[in-house]
Order: structure tokens, then sequence, then C-alpha cells
């Protein structure tokens, strides 16, 4: 590999010295000889590389999406709890994987729960925060296609003739100020305390991206309503039950199957865009936090997604994805928290790395301990905690598609 070294040019200007440091953080590219085909559309690189005198070990997954799928899938396959990224490779078949979204790390019963948008098989599980960079995935018959972008994520509570309001959560620790849907992905109850009053929905017939509900039930000052495989729950803490008054009053009165009545409830999913405001249509959505790269060009968004100076600008190890000009997919992990071995990047860093490799678009999923790629069913990073690979909420693995078959000849 070769390295750029730092160096400094003395300019003069209208009388007065001007010291200009230019500094080469991104010393080395990634020639094509570099990776090796491990499967049909999956190239693996192991790189030793260096900014200055700071070593870097990263690994590189280049994917080419008309040969291979990719989905999300979060630990255990319900919307909360904890589970290692090659356990999750290894359960779904998948040739290789990366950890992907923030989420809840904690020894509570909530560990797990996404920290921001994530949908799995066209099911919601969590809604977007502080309005996060997300991947949206789209899986055809013939290709896979990427989105990275900004994404709105929530559930609408429609009822009456009219009437409607936002749920401020989906699935996730109810605090007393909030209303929180909870759907069959979450738990068996809603794991809630007794402060509060929850609505029981079912019968739910689904509808493209909503639901039509009744209540069954209303549980006040009870918590841990039991979640029915064909409904869902309303739970409103105490203090948010002002808010929701008209809601629950209206919960009180229905009881018709019947979407032509005027007490059956909505539940409506509503994805969109948040620079264009249109629908996005996908099956997948994991989130990060920054942006990276947009159309070939370095623009971090870690302010706007209100995340910490030391985040962005101290090194840790990184996990990225990024859609190359070539139109393949790049999945990337950068060592970290390793002295004299690997001492990771900051986000800028990880920007300049992904625009010398030919990223278009480029986003930064969760890093830190999390930080893990499996490639047939082996870690082949080194995770930086203590005690080795990490439980993660979620992960992007990768799956080969089956050969099409060929068309059949008529004699």
């Amino acid at each position: 590999m070769r390295s750029c070294k730092p160096f400094s040019l003395e300019m003069r200007f209208a009388g007065f010295w001007l010291l200009v440091f230019t500094i080469c953080a991104v010393g080395s590219e990634t020639r094509a000889q570099d990776f090796n085909q491990v499967h049909p559309g999956v190239e693996y690189a192991r790189v030793n590389y260096k900014i200055g005198e700071d070593p870097l070990k990263i690994n590189l997954l280049r994917l080419d999406l008309k040969k291979v799928r990719l989905d999300v899938h979060h630990a255990l396959d319900k919307a909360i709890g904890l589970e290692t990224t090659s356990s999750i490779a290894t359960r779904k078949g998948a040739v290789a994987a990366i950890n992907a979204g923030f989420f809840r790390l904690d020894q509570s019963a909530f560990a797990g729960d996404a920290a921001g948008v994530l949908m799995v098989d066209g099911v919601l599980l969590s809604e977007s925060v502080n309005n996060r960079i997300g991947l949206a995935i789209r899986n055809g018959r013939k290709t896979s296609e990427v989105e990275i972008g900004h994404f709105r994520a929530s559930f609408i509570a429609g009822f009456g003739i009219d009437s409607e309001f936002a749920f401020d959560g989906v699935n996730r620790e109810r605090k007393s100020n909030e209303i929180i849907l909870f759907t069959p992905s979450f738990s068996r109850d809603t794991m809630t305390d007794s402060n509060g009053t929850e609505i029981v929905l079912t019968n739910c017939k689904a509808e493209e991206l909503r639901w039509w509900c009744t209540a069954a039930k209303i549980n006040r000052n009870q918590g841990r309503s039991v979640i029915p495989r064909d409904g869902l729950v309303v739970s409103i803490g105490n203090d948010a039950i002002e808010r929701s008054n008209d809601f629950l009053y209206f919960g009180e009165g229905s009881g018709s199957t019947n979407r032509n009545f005027e007490n059956t409830f909505r539940i409506v999913k509503r994805i969109e865009s948040a620079e264009l405001g249109t629908r996005v249509n996908a099956e997948d959505i994991t989130n990060g936090v920054s942006r990276l790269i947009k159309n070939r060009q370095i623009d971090l968004t870690w302010q706007h997604e209100k995340a910490s100076k030391s985040f962005a600008e101290s090194r840790h190890p990184r996990t990225a994805v990024a859609k190359l000009k070539d139109g393949r997919f790049l999945m990337v992990t950068v060592d970290g928290r390793q002295p004299g071995v690997s001492v990771g990047m900051t986000l800028h860093e990880l920007a300049e790395y992904l625009l010398s490799l030919g990223a278009v678009d480029a986003m930064n999923l969760d890093g830190g301990g999390s930080t893990t790629m499996v490639l047939d069913g082996k870690v082949v990073n080194k995770p930086s905690d203590p005690t080795g690979e990490r439980k993660i909420g979620d992960a992007i693995v990768v799956s080969l598609r089956k050969p099409a078959r060929p068309a059949s000849r008529k004699n």
C-alpha cells in the first residue's frame, strides 16, 4: 500500500505569511487486486492502513446486488433483545453480515430496542429518532436496491370520521407522558407499569399501510396488557390521558368489525423521506448516525442528528455502508481502541476513506464495541470490547441469490 505523508507549504500573500497545512488522511487506495472473490457477487479485502503514523485495520465487503440480497434482522427476531452479529448470521444462513443500527444497551428488559427507525420485512419495529440517517433496502426478484436518507417513520391513529393523532413511539418503554403503540413483534405483553391506561385492539385487518381494528377492552391502572397475535395495544401514560380523552372515549364505544362503521380504529404506518416528503417504498430500514457522503461529496450530518462532538471527532471503531459509483455496495468495518494496532477513525476520516474507494453515498452505522463483520460464520475483524464480540440489536445480512432458471425450450 502507498502511504501519503503530511506536508506543509508556506505562501506569502498581501504582505502576510500564510502557513497552509495539507494532511493526507487518506493515504492509499484499495486496488481491484486487493479484493478476493469468496462467493459469487461477494468480494472481501482486509486492509492494513495508516493515517500519518497511526495504524488501522479495515475489513471490506464489496457486493454485487444482482447476485446477493440484503436483509435487516433484529436480534431474536423480536423488537427487543440482544444477540451477536455472528449468531444472527448463522440463524439466517447468511454468508456475511455486519452490525447495523444503534440500540438501547443496558441491563433492562428493554435492551436491544432500536434507537432510531427499524423496519424488518415491512413491519415497523421502531420509530425514527432525531431525524437520524437510515438505510432502506428493497429486494426485487433480480436485484436489491438501497437508499441512504433521512426517513420519518411513525404510526398514526385514526378514529371517527377525520380524527387522528400520532403515537410518541412504538415497541419501547412507555414514559408517563407518552402514548406508545405495541405490536406482536414486541413481546408477550407491554411490560408497562400500572400508571396508565391501555386499549387492547383485536381483529386487526391489514391493508397495505394500515390496520383496521376494534377495541376488545380497556385496562386502567393495570399495565402489562397481553398483546393479541391479531391485534395491538395502545398504552397511555397517566400524564398523557388528557390529550387522549377523545381516543379513549371512542375506544369505549368501539365494537364493530365493519370498517364502514364510524367506531373502527385505523392504525396507519407512515414512512417518508424527510428531504423530499415522499413515501419511501422499502422492505427493511435500519438507522445510523451521520450521513458521510452525498452525491460524491462529504456531507456530515451528525450535528443535525444531535450526536456529540466526541462521537464525531474522536477516533472510534466504525461500521459503515456505501453505494459505489459502479453500482456495487460496500460494507466496511474499521477496528479501533487498539493502540499500536488499529486506532479507529473520526467521521471525517471515514468519509475521506470511503470517497477514495469510489463511494457515491455513504453513512455511518453503530460502531464502538458493536463494530463486527462476519464472513462465512467467522468474525473477521477484532471487536474492541474486552469480552470480544458484543451482543447487538440488529444486523445487515448478506445471502446469495439463487441462479435464475434457464428458460425451458420447446421442441
